[in-house]
Parts: structure tokens; C-alpha cells; sequence
């Protein structure tokens, strides 16, 4: 682990590359940094240590860093690395997160606010809680500077003399900040030496109201479900370098927040820039960059996009996804005057928004793999279908302020769900799980549609439609299963309403946990009951979709614990279910015929028994909302979980707390053949696997998978949906084949006629039409 990382436990938000002072030799000057080159790797910044992405070297004695601010009767907490420290020994490198008020009353600011709180940075000389910057740096005035040709560098010309009218509040904005930045020269470390920091000593406090207020975004934050790292440090400051270009290893750091390369002599930006999905704060301006690459648009979570004195005469349309951009800096570039007149009179958000909507959809990505898994040396007449399982999102989820980087067209309902219908009649399974279909969706579109495809299907919202207006209902959504009308028949079918079901139970009654947290959520699984026409075997198959919030991961498992409580019932019944004595599809009245009809009809074999619950064939299509990692995944998966797992311990649920939870079932996530997918819900914020299809291992085999998304598609989009994926899920889709049963033979006492047992030809499956 890099020595700097252990020797200081609160650090400062930036790390910089020193350089040696003004009276070293020029030798020494040539061996540490040769202007215009990539740093020196004797830094040891871009070869990190395994363990952590801290550099792993501390600025000597002779840095500017070290008494940066050493000035007399300063009081060291505005140090440049983090400053924050009576101690004697070197300033910080690492910081946890940007705590950065500065008592009396001050909120935070950054080198890039407008705030004119310090001398040379904002435009005001005040000085600021009893210290000062001695700072050489010129204030600016309120009035909007002129300029001329001669202020600008690269002998570029000032955009200003482009716009048609008088400059307004968005191109002043865009003067101040040019300014700000050009007054900075081509200093070192500008933003490092600038901004102001308050460190966070071990056992250190400021004032109470202050700790309270960090303990509420701590509160705030687990809420949301972002994870906090402890000591790292988020921004980095090569401003000033003279570097031609950025190292590949750089682009490791992904967690950075903030990157200034302001003041070199870039003339290109590496397509890898769109790894570093968590900056919010890149500073590209004084550079000699002729152009963007389109993975700019990977970084949605940009706030300041600063290209100040380039030589950018166009930006790319991706830009457009950049939906959380506050300010974009183009002054001092050739570029297109349609784009500075634009963002004179709208400003940023209006700019991007035209961009994201004038932009052509991103070329197709390659066709979706198909995994062959099944065992070459199978009998030819094994039973197999193909089920699929999609998360289709809902029309009143798909929303602008949800999906901010996609366009508005890609989100309408009309250009959505006619993409949904085109995969599902492309992929043709036998079985198709939804979730997320309102009524009105169902009812006007999805059942008339599949209808025309062989498919009858089986539908119920949640539990709340029941209560609620038919006008509003219709927009209630829920789960819909359909199925091969020729190849299946519809034995049974039931809905579990996971609340109604939770209060019912005796061990619950009186239990706050159930009445404030999951009677809240009023989510269901569809389950249906099929027997193919021809086999004779049937399947139990289930459609689930669990409560998506972060913070009820409890619920989440009792939901479950719920489920799979209630489907062994349902199995145990199902497995004693009559045979099916009618298998046709459809008869024809009084002896009616259609002329040139096949007289010839496909044999129907009986229908198979099955012993107990455990023998059935079961499938799970589900949206649990839950990684790998959590309590739901491991008791469906494992089989059961014990009452003191973390996600339940401290909650009160009956005997599902106090004794744990546990179920019968073999059950295993068919994507594990191949290690599951990358992800199954793909947003710029969220890359996780939450879809799975589960099935009984004792009865079906896995022997074909959907793969995953083009990769090289995806460096290019930073979420979905868009308009190739119409959900921010992927479509799941498994083929299946059904085990042979054993059978028991029958022995009997051999007199010699040889006959000693029988095979029932029943249960020989043979390959449904498909």
C-alpha cells in the first residue's frame, strides 16, 4: 500500500504533480519534467499500487505544496492538499469525501463558483475568516470586459463578435468565467493552490451544527443507497504542465471526480475519457484540442465542461447526453456560430437538450449472441421451449427526468412498445414473462398484438388498481404472462398479493415492521399452470416483480420468503391436478370442415403424474431488484437464510426473523451457466444483474442462452433506453429442455416368458412445435 495513503488518514480533495523549485539546475530540471512531455513515472502516479489508487509518494520539502499557505499566523486548515492539520508533518493527499464548509455560516464553494469570496479568484478583495491569499492575481470588475484580438491566445478570436445582438446573462457568464481562467496564466496547479479546504482530522469536530448537518447527508445518502468511500481523494490538478497528452493509465482512476488539465498543450482527448463516468468537473481550456470524441457523452454526470481558447470549431451530438450540464466554456474558440448564438441566448441546458433531440440514433449494435449449451449426444425427440423475461418499463416510468441522456422520441410509448413487439415476435419464445405492463397497455395493445402470434396471455396489475378510479387504474401496472396457444394448455392460474398474504399470517399480527413497511408496497407474482398439447408434461411458471427501493431490501426478502412460501402450495395442489381429457385447440361445429384441411391430427399423449411438488417443472421469470449479494438472491438460490443476515437482523417479521426462512426447492439462475450477464438494467448510475430466470434442477436443463450486449456498442451509450433497447432491462430468454423421468420398473416373477418390466411410453418427451 503507497506510504502516502497510510500516513495520512484525512487528506485533501486534490492530488498534483510537483514541480521543483525556480533555482534547482536546469539538469535537474530536464530529469524531473521535460516541458511538454507525459509526467515522469518517477511520481509513481500512474502505476499504482494494487491496493489502492493513492499515489504513492508525498510531496518533499521543496514542493510549492509544503508551505503553500505557510504564511505567519495562518491557521493551516486552507492547506493545498488538505491542509487541514496542526501537525508538523507533510499536507495530506487523500480526502474521503468534499466536506469543504468553512464555518461561520459559509457553504462550500469550488475554484469554479461564482462566489467572490477570495482575492483573484471571484472578483472580490475581501478577505476571508481572518486570513488572506497573498495573491498576485489582477480582481475583475462587474462590468463585462471588451476584448480584442490580442487578449486571446493560440491567435484565436473571441467568439463575441459573432453574436447578432447585445450580449445577455448567458454570454456574460460565459466572459467571467474565460476571464477567471485566463488570469490564472499558465500557473501550476491553479485550482489546487486556490481552493480552499477544511480537513477531517480523527477525533477533530467544528462546530455542532456543522457535525449535525454532515451526519443528515450521511443520512441522506445511505438512503439513496450511495455507497461512501472512506479516504479517497477525487480531483487531480495537472493544470500548467506543458503535457502534449494524458496517460492511458490515468483513465484507471475512474473514481475521480474532478480532473484540470487547463493550461497544456493537448491536441487530442483519448477516446477513454468517457471511463471516467464519475467526473463532474473537467477543465480542457488552453489546450490545442481541434476536436471532441463522441464518448464525451459517457460522462452524464458532468457539471462544468470548460473549453475555453481550444481550437474547436464543431462538438458532437452526444454532448446531448450530458443532460446534467450546468455550464459549458466554448469562448475563445472558431466555433460554428449557430452554437455560440444558441448558447448566448438559452444557455447550457438549452444547448444540450438541442443537441440530445438533433442527434441520429447511434449505429445498431451486433446482433445479441445465442449460447448453445446442450449436449450434442441428446436423444433427437427431447422436449425443449424457450422462455423469455423482460422488464418492459412502463410509460409513466419512462421520463425525461428519469432518463435525462436519452432523447424525448425514444421515449414515447408509440416508438417503445412497437420496439417491445418486434423483439418479442423476433425471439418467438414459447413463453413470454413481463413485467411493468399497465392495464390499458395490456388490454389496447399487448393482447391483441400477441394474439395474432399464437399467444393468449394472463394478466393482473397490483393490488392498488383495485381501489382506484377506472380512469386512473388503467395506468396501474403489473404482470403479464403469455404463452403458445398450440402448444399449451391453460390449467390454473393464480396472482399472490405478497401484503395480503403478509397479514394474513398469525405470526405477523401486531407486528409494526409489517404494517409500515411492507403493506406499503403492493407488488404481486402471476403464476400459471400449463400442460403441453403433445407431451403431456407440465410447468409451473411464475412472473414476479419485487418493491425496486434501496432501503427496503428487508421487504424485499419477506416478499420473497412470501413467494416461494406460497408457491409450494400451489405446487403441492398443482401436482395432484386431474388429467387433461381435452387437448384440441379448437373444435369445429356440427361436423363443419375447412376445405384442403389436414384430416390427419397430431397425436396427444396423456397427461404426465407427477409424485409431489418437488417433480414439477418450475420457472421463474423475475425483476427482483436484488444483486448477487443480498439476502433475496441468496435464499432463493441457497435455499434458505438465517435470521440474523444483515439485511433482517434488527426487523421484526414473525418466524421469518425469529427462526429464519427456508424453502424446498432446487432452484438455480439460469444465466450462472455461463456466469450470468454483465448486467440486466443498464443506467449511467446503475450496472447491475437484478433479472434472473430460475428453474428446478431436478426437472429442466438449461441448453441455450441470449447473450450479452455488443460491447463496443456500449462505449458509446451511456444508458438505456434509447433506441435499440426500449427498457433500461434486457430482454432474458433460455431455452429449456425437459429431463427424462425415471421410472420405477415393475418386477415381476420371471417364468420364462422374459418380460421383466415395462416401459410407459408416456413420458417420453418429444419436441414440441414451435
Amino acid at each position: 500500500m503507497a506510504d502516502g495513503y497510510n500516513r495520512f488518514n484525512s487528506g485533501g480533495q486534490f492530488y498534483y504533480q510537483p514541480q521543483q523549485q525556480q533555482h534547482h539546475s536546469q539538469r535537474t530540471l530536464q530529469q524531473s519534467h521535460r516541458n511538454g512531455s507525459p509526467i515522469s513515472s518517477s511520481r509513481g502516479l500512474f502505476q499504482p499500487n494494487a491496493d489502492t489508487p493513492s499515489p504513492n509518494r508525498s510531496p518533499g520539502t521543496h514542493s510549492p505544496a509544503y508551505n503553500m499557505f505557510n504564511h505567519g499566523n495562518h491557521r493551516q486548515n486552507h492547506g493545498l492538499l488538505n491542509g487541514g492539520s496542526h501537525q508538523s508533518y507533510q499536507p495530506q493527499i487523500n480526502l474521503a469525501k468534499q466536506y469543504q464548509s468553512h464555518g461561520a455560516g459559509h457553504t462550500s464553494h469550488h475554484m469554479n463558483n461564482h462566489h467572490g469570496d477570495h482575492n483573484g479568484i471571484g472578483g472580490s478583495a475581501n478577505t476571508y475568516s481572518n486570513h488572506q491569499h497573498n495573491s498576485s492575481l489582477s480582481t475583475l470588475s462587474n462590468a463585462t470586459p471588451h476584448f480584442t484580438p490580442a487578449h486571446l491566445q493560440n491567435g484565436s478570436t473571441s467568439n463575441a463578435g459573432v453574436l447578432s445582438k447585445p450580449h445577455g446573462d448567458h454570454w456574460n457568464e460565459q466572459i467571467r468565467e474565460y476571464e477567471k481562467l485566463k488570469h490564472s496564466g499558465e500557473k501550476a496547479h491553479y485550482y489546487a493552490r486556490t481552493t480552499p479546504h477544511v480537513s477531517r482530522v480523527p477525533g477533530s469536530s467544528g462546530n455542532g451544527a456543522n457535525d449535525r448537518g454532515e451526519e443528515e447527508g450521511r443520512e441522506r445518502r445511505r438512503a439513496a443507497d450511495e455507497p461512501e468511500e472512506e479516504n479517497v481523494w477525487q480531483a487531480i490538478d495537472f493544470g500548467g504542465q506543458g503535457l502534449k497528452c494524458m496517460a492511458g493509465s490515468l483513465f484507471k482512476y475512474n473514481f475521480l471526480k474532478k480532473i484540470y488539465f487547463n493550461h497544456n498543450k493537448l491536441s487530442y482527448l483519448p477516446v477513454q475519457i468517457g471511463e471516467m463516468r464519475s467526473l463532474t468537473v473537467l477543465d480542457l481550456s488552453f489546450n490545442e484540442l481541434y476536436e471532441l470524441p463522441p464518448e464525451i457523452g459517457m460522462l452524464t454526470k458532468l457539471k462544468r465542461l470548460l473549453l475555453f481558447e481550444n481550437k474547436l470549431s464543431d462538438l458532437p451530438y452526444e454532448v446531448g447526453s450530458l443532460h446534467q450540464l450546468d455550464f459549458l466554456g466554448i469562448e475563445g474558440n472558431p466555433m460554428r456560430n449557430d452554437y455560440v448564438e444558441r448558447i448566448a441566448d438559452h444557455g447550457t441546458k438549452e444547448f444540450v437538450k438541442f443537441m440530445r433531440e438533433q442527434a441520429e440514433p447511434p449505429a445498431p449494435p451486433q446482433p445479441r449472441e445465442w449460447h448453445y449449451l446442450g449436449d450434442e449426444a441428446e436423444p433427437a425427440d427431447v422436449e425443449k421451449f424457450r422462455v423469455m423475461s423482460w422488464n418492459v418499463l412502463c410509460d409513466r416510468g419512462a421520463t425525461q427526468t428519469q432518463y435525462g441522456y436519452a432523447a424525448l422520441d425514444s421515449l414515447t410509448w408509440d416508438r417503445r412498445r412497437g420496439a417491445i413487439l418486434d423483439e418479442i415476435r423476433t425471439r418467438d419464445a414459447d413463453i413470454v414473462a413481463l413485467q411493468e405492463v399497465d392495464i390499458e397497455s395490456y388490454d389496447e395493445f399487448f393482447r391483441p398484438n400477441l394474439a395474432a402470434e399464437d399467444y393468449k396471455g394472463v394478466f393482473w396489475p397490483k393490488n392498488r388498481a383495485q381501489t382506484m378510479m377506472e380512469k386512473e387504474a388503467v395506468r396501474v401496472d403489473g404482470c403479464a404472462t403469455f404463452f403458445k396457444n398450440s402448444k399449451y394448455i391453460l390449467l390454473a392460474k393464480e396472482v399472490i398479493v405478497f401484503r395480503k398474504e403478509a397479514i394474513a399470517r398469525a405470526d405477523m399480527k401486531g407486528s409494526h415492521d409489517i404494517y409500515n413497511r411492507v403493506m406499503n408496497k403492493d407488488h404481486i407474482a402471476v403464476v400459471i399452470f400449463l400442460e403441453n398439447r403433445q407431451t403431456g408434461s407440465r410447468l409451473m411458471v411464475v412472473n414476479v416483480h419485487l418493491a425496486w427501493e434501496p432501503y427496503l431490501a428487508d421487504v424485499k426478502v419477506i416478499q420473497t420468503a412470501i413467494l416461494l412460501e406460497q408457491l409450494k402450495k400451489l405446487a403441492d395442489n398443482y401436482a395432484k391436478h386431474p388429467p387433461c381429457t381435452d387437448k384440441e385447440v379448437f373444435r369445429y361445429a356440427a361436423q363443419d370442415t375447412v376445405d384442403g384441411a389436414d384430416s390427419i391430427r397430431p397425436e396427444h399423449l396423456p397427461s404426465v403424474k407427477y409424485d409431489d411438488a418437488l417433480s414439477l417443472p418450475i420457472v421463474i421469470c423475475s425483476d427482483l431488484n436484488s444483486t448477487k449479494d443480498s439476502g433475496v438472491h441468496e435464499l432463493v438460490s441457497q435455499g434458505s437464510l438465517a435470521s440474523t443476515h444483515k439485511e433482517i437482523e434488527g426487523y421484526s417479521y414473525g418466524d421469518l426473523t425469529r427462526n429464519g426462512m427456508s424453502h424446498p426447492f432446487s432452484l438455480k439462475s439460469s444465466y450462472s451457466e455461463i456466469g450470468e450477464l454483465p448486467f440486466t438494467n443498464y443506467t449511467p448510475d446503475f450496472k447491475e444483474v437484478i433479472d434472473y430466470i430460475w428453474f428446478a434442477t431436478n426437472a429442466l436443463q438449461v441448453t441455450g442462452l441470449l447473450g450479452e450486449v455488443d460491447p463496443e456498442y456500449l462505449k458509446r451509450v451511456p444508458g438505456f433506453p434509447n433506441f435499440h433497447f426500449p427498457s433500461d432491462h434486457l430482454a432474458l430468454m433460455v431455452e429449456f429442455a425437459v429431463k427424462g423421468r425415471r421410472e420405477r420398473k415393475v418386477v415381476e416373477a420371471d417364468f420364462g416368458n422374459g418380460n421383466n418390466g415395462r416401459r410407459d411410453g408416456r413420458d417420453r418427451g418429444r419436441e414440441g412445435s414451435r
